[in-house]
């Protein structure tokens, strides 16, 4: 016996549509034969959106709109992808940050956690996705945000044994564009976790093994960690306002898809990109 129920998505009728003309001209280009899909393009927007903002099953998904388990994952995937592809580049996001006036940028890293596991690592016994750090699998995210902690950029994921310094080293383009992109105008802040790559990004001074900090230290990392700190607030965005960042039970290397629609989703819903 089953009970229906109304229910509200929590985002506005034009990202619907947004994503709804995406999908659209995915088809226009698979040159998808009319009649041939079990949903329309508004209905599948809904789909993906109840997905990524409520974490909903996609068993439930497929019952809800009568398709196949396997049909409800091809229409998540296809909405993922054609959202991912609209994300914007690094190089034009530090473009745009330069030409707002913004004096920084925030780089932190997130990790997004995940259910999949036993996939051999590096080291021997652990799992690649594994981070010792967060004690749990998951996959590590590089997200860039303006001076008020509003997410412009996510990177591509790398399994979350690995720490900041290293998944940003990964990223074979991503120190390149913010030594190009940066410079006294424009600096980018980041935590202790960026301390190898202090030519690039202003970190805090770590303390001495052997001493204190200096007094003009200690001044410099109040202030560093109070502005730095705002970034933080990007990370917090996009979990909180996308429940399926919370744990992913996808593919780990799905990640970055995912995090890239959400940020898509986001600015469209906000009118905001920088």
């Amino acid at each position: 016996m089953s009970v229906t129920y109304t229910a509200v998505l929590p985002v506005s009728g034009h990202t619907v549509l947004f994503l709804s003309g995406l999908l659209n001209a995915e088809r226009r280009r698979l040159a998808t034969r009319t009649g041939t899909r079990s949903l329309g393009c508004y209905r599948q927007a809904i789909l993906v959106l109840r997905w990524l903002l409520d974490g909903t099953r996609i068993t439930q998904l497929a019952a809800d709109n009568k398709v196949s388990r396997s049909t409800g994952y091809a229409y998540l995937h296809e909405g993922l992808t054609v959202l991912a592809g609209q994300a914007p580049g690094l190089s034009s996001v530090l473009l745009a940050a330069k030409m707002a006036g913004y004096a920084h940028v925030n780089i932190d890293g997130t990790l997004i956690e995940t259910d999949r596991c036993r996939t051999p690592g590096p080291t021997p016994g652990v799992d690649l996705w594994w981070s010792g750090k967060h004690d749990n699998h998951g996959g590590n995210v590089q997200v860039i945000t303006a001076p008020d902690g509003w997410p412009l950029w996510t990177s591509p994921v790398r399994p979350g044994r690995e720490h900041d310094t290293t998944a940003l080293r990964r990223h074979s383009e991503i120190l390149p564009l913010l030594t190009t992109w940066t410079d006294d105008d424009l600096r980018v802040l980041g935590d202790l976790g960026y301390e190898g790559e202090q030519a690039t990004i202003t970190v805090a001074f770590k303390k001495p093994k052997n001493r204190s900090c200096t007094t003009i230290e200690q001044q410099f990392n109040r202030a560093h960690n109070a502005v730095r700190a705002i970034g933080e607030r990007g990370n917090s965005l996009l979990k909180t306002t996308f429940k399926a960042l919370r744990n992913v039970s996808l593919c780990p290397w799905t990640i970055s898809r995912i995090t890239a629609a959400a940020l898509v989703i986001l600015h469209i819903e906000h009118g905001r990109t920088t």
